[in-house]
């Protein structure tokens, strides 16, 4: 079946439909992943945007139920220069054509994602529809530019329910970690990496209060990483507000986004974001340079901490934004990319070590 990728610039990519059938609207980004395609499909980062990924074959070792990073596909739709017919790999399940279609995703294939890619980085991130309804296609066009893209990504992938999970590292003597983790659209990779640090986790709702939050008594808070412009979410930056100054706080992309804001620091939009496995980032303390796994539209605006009490801890080498920043007298930092990667390198696995060394002091503090 033939299908349509139509950009609000006019531009109109023919291809071949995979996944589901019909319309549907997102923003186009492009993931730079040569694997991990189906940690990308499943990441609740990704809720709203159609993704086009750089790499050309995509599909090639099927789909399995272990590397999700969340119960279901999250991506709008799906953009692909060669979908795998007839993947193979010890653990496959399905191919990426029957995971779209089950999930109702739409999917195109057969484009020039590389022509695709230069586009968005000359324009930035656009408002695009991929259809398999053929018909006036120009006019479908016209119609993306005052399409207002929905500011509720957040709600949508959020646990709606408390849940605990328990630690699975080794502990040794010491009481284990309590942790409440803020979702905002977590990955699965990041509660498994903190529950082999030796975490206990409670998680709950975006829409979690301060006040709930510190009654459940733990040694830290945990911020994640989710979809959509951070200052759609009031409502957890006026929660992170009210905890900030009474419990150590660690957070990761939208987290890192959330805590800056609460903190009297700004956001604002990157031209067309980072995603994927391989961005460059320093860590101006010890002046390492660590390949970071990232998905992230906003960044931090450098500027805008003056007059806060935060400073830069991390830079991106690519563009030299803002990777990383702490809090000059509480026990508080955030980085802008995904420590436990998944996919991508391990390098950054360090700053969970860091959060518990914060954690054991903020203990030792309280416990005199």
């Amino acid at each position: 079946m033939q299908a349509a990728l139509v950009l609000e610039t006019g531009k109109i990519f023919m291809g071949e439909s995979f996944g589901a059938g019909g319309e549907i609207r997102g923003e186009v980004v492009f993931n730079t992943g040569m694997t991990g395609y189906q940690e990308v499909l499943t990441d609740p980062s990704y809720k709203g945007q159609m993704v086009c990924m750089t790499y050309p074959l995509i599909g090639n070792y099927g789909i399995n139920s272990l590397d999700n990073q969340s119960p279901q596909i999250q991506v709008q739709g799906f953009i692909v220069k060669e979908a795998a017919r007839n993947p193979h790999h010890w653990q496959l399940e399905k191919n990426i054509s029957r995971a779209l279609a089950q999930a109702g995703v739409v999917g195109i294939k057969g484009i020039d994602t590389r022509a695709l890619t230069r586009i968005i980085r000359e324009h930035g991130v656009l408002r695009g529809m991929i259809t398999t309804e053929l018909g006036e296609l120009d006019q479908k066009a016209l119609e993306l530019k005052n399409w207002e893209i929905p500011q509720d990504a957040v709600a949508q992938v959020s646990t709606r329910e408390i849940y605990k999970l328990p630690p699975l590292g080794k502990t040794d003597s010491r009481k284990p970690f309590h942790v409440v983790v803020m979702d905002f659209g977590i990955k699965g990779s990041i509660l498994r990496a903190m529950q082999e640090e030796g975490y206990a986790l409670t998680v709950v709702p975006y829409s979690a209060s301060a006040q709930e939050i510190i009654a459940l008594k733990p040694d830290g808070v945990f911020l994640s990483n989710g979809p959509g412009d951070p200052k759609d979410v009031a409502v957890g930056i006026k929660t992170i507000g009210g905890f900030v100054n009474k419990l150590p706080v660690f957070g990761i992309c939208l987290g890192h986004q959330l805590l800056t804001l609460a903190l009297g620091g700004d956001t604002y939009k990157l031209k067309y974001g980072h995603r994927g496995g391989n961005q460059p980032v320093q860590d101006l303390r010890t002046k390492k340079v660590h390949i970071t796994s990232q998905n992230h539209g906003y960044a931090v605006a450098e500027g805008s901490l003056a007059d806060t009490l935060l400073e830069v801890t991390h830079l991106n080498l690519n563009d030299q934004t803002v990777e990383g920043v702490r809090h000059k007298e509480l026990p508080v930092f955030s980085v802008q990319y995904h420590p436990e990667a998944g996919p991508g390198p391990n390098d950054s696995l360090y700053l969970f070590k860091e959060f518990s060394t914060l954690m054991t002091e903020w203990r030792i503090h309280h416990a005199t």
